[in-house]
């Protein structure tokens, strides 16, 4: 099974993106970070008392004031505003949060993985907004990126999504994910087959034409045979996701090499 990661950065489509592979033609199982990142923070979670423990004494309006059946709702804008955007503060806290949601994450993840695997799926979409951030990179036999070639793109449709937000908090909500095209190119130095971008500046139109073109060449890729003869023998499977891994992880630990040496040099 292909494990075939998506990732982005806010607001360039990868939802959109997402939602489509969901649906015919594709019909692909969708992991969806994101959606699983606020079921392991519901209350009555382990997640959600950390981070009341953590953030309350700071953000007196970290907590909705409408109570549900197992207690008051995160106020997401709230705790948004409390970790991004530049500073050290933030910083730390953005670290904590993380610490305490991307575990549970994890967990739930590696779940439905092996669920799509038992249910023969020839590939399974891992829907990870920070793919590359995370260290999922290197389990991923095939990334798409998708991207916009200009940040002011992002700004404008993140605004138009939730108007609740001012042009700076959209701004730092942009900056706070990294510049999408620095992962663009990261995703392509995993070599033909196994990073590819598909850019979004259009309308809906263009970026399915797009999709459906990449996604051709992804199938042809995993030909049908290959999914089947790992499905029906898991020890190949585990071989073939090992060999995988080991490949991408050398990509990985070069590209992150590279960047550190650039670091050096300024």
């Amino acid at each position: 099974m292909l494990l075939l990661g998506l990732t982005g950065s806010i607001a360039t489509g990868k939802s959109t993106v997402s939602s489509i592979l969901s649906k015919a033609p594709y019909s692909l199982p969708i992991i969806d970070a994101d959606l699983i990142a606020r079921q392991v923070v519901e209350p009555g979670t382990a997640g959600y008392n950390a981070i009341v423990r953590y953030f309350a004494p700071t953000t007196p309006d970290l907590l909705l004031p409408e109570a549900g059946p197992k207690g008051r709702p995160l106020n997401r804008p709230a705790l948004g505003r409390r970790v991004f955007g530049q500073g050290e503060e933030r910083e730390r806290d953005r670290k904590v949060l993380n610490g305490i949601v991307h575990p549970a994450v994890r967990k739930e993840m590696y779940r439905q993985m092996i669920w799509a695997y038992l249910k023969g799926h020839w590939a399974v979409v891992l829907d990870v907004p920070l793919l590359f951030e995370s260290g999922w990179e290197r389990y991923c036999g095939t990334i798409l990126v998708v991207g916009v070639s200009d940040p002011a793109i992002q700004i404008q449709r993140l605004r138009a999504r939730d108007p609740h937000l001012t042009e700076e908090d959209a701004r730092n909500r942009v900056l706070s994910q990294g510049d999408i095209r620095e992962k663009a190119k990261r995703c392509e130095r995993r070599g033909e087959g196994r990073g590819v971008v598909v850019w979004n500046d259009g309308d809906r139109e263009d970026l399915e034409r797009n999709l459906q073109r990449v996604m051709e060449d992804i199938r042809r890729r995993s030909p049908g045979w290959w999914s089947f003869l790992l499905w029906v023998c898991p020890p190949l499977a585990a071989m073939a996701g090992l060999v995988s891994w080991y490949k991408m992880k050398k990509v990985q630990e070069s590209w992150e090499e590279e960047k550190r040496k650039e670091k050096a040099k300024l």
